[in-house]
């Protein structure tokens, strides 16, 4: 496990430990952002993976940004959130399947501007970067009557996001 993956795997501990909340030792990427745990499936692998990811809300969305710290490529859920646009999220103490969907130009903008207030680091990721970091909006898919919508339940022992 390199220490970006022992990183990430200390995140989901503490998140997962503290019903939903990361206060890390020092401040650290994730210590006061509002954090989900996003359950995607790899596009080129098929593997069940996790990833911490910084959220804002949207109405009853969640939006989530690829920035990878401002790094030259996308992380690899951007990937596996292209590939299969259905997922989870574990929010506080709740999982939650939702349908994710990049937001489109009109949109991006406005949603842009609220992340980077919520969260003013983001320009500074911004600023590392020539790619434009892509934002997803994650809809709550509604259940049906019978209790099921093609869940992707038991995914709390899905592996650390990797590059898939």
């Amino acid at each position: 496990m390199n220490e970006f993956e022992e990183l990430n795997q200390s995140v989901i501990a503490e998140f997962r430990a503290n019903a939903g909340k990361v206060v890390r030792a020092g401040g650290g990427a994730f210590a006061s952002d509002e954090l989900l745990l996003l359950h995607s499936v790899g596009a080129r692998s098929g593997v069940e993976r996790v990833s911490p990811v910084a959220t804002i809300r949207d109405g009853g969305d969640m939006v989530i940004t690829a920035s990878r710290g401002g790094a030259p490529n996308n992380p690899a859920w951007y990937w596996n959130l292209k590939a299969h646009a259905r997922a989870e999220v574990e929010v506080g103490t709740e999982t939650v399947e939702v349908d994710a969907r990049e937001v489109a130009d009109e949109d991006y903008a406005r949603l842009w501007a609220a992340v980077t207030e919520a969260m003013p680091q983001f320009l500074e990721y911004e600023k590392k970067t020539t790619r434009r970091m892509p934002v997803f909006r994650l809809s709550p898919v509604a259940i049906g009557s019978d209790g099921k919508e093609g869940s992707v339940a038991g995914r709390r022992n899905a592996q650390p996001g990797a590059d898939d």
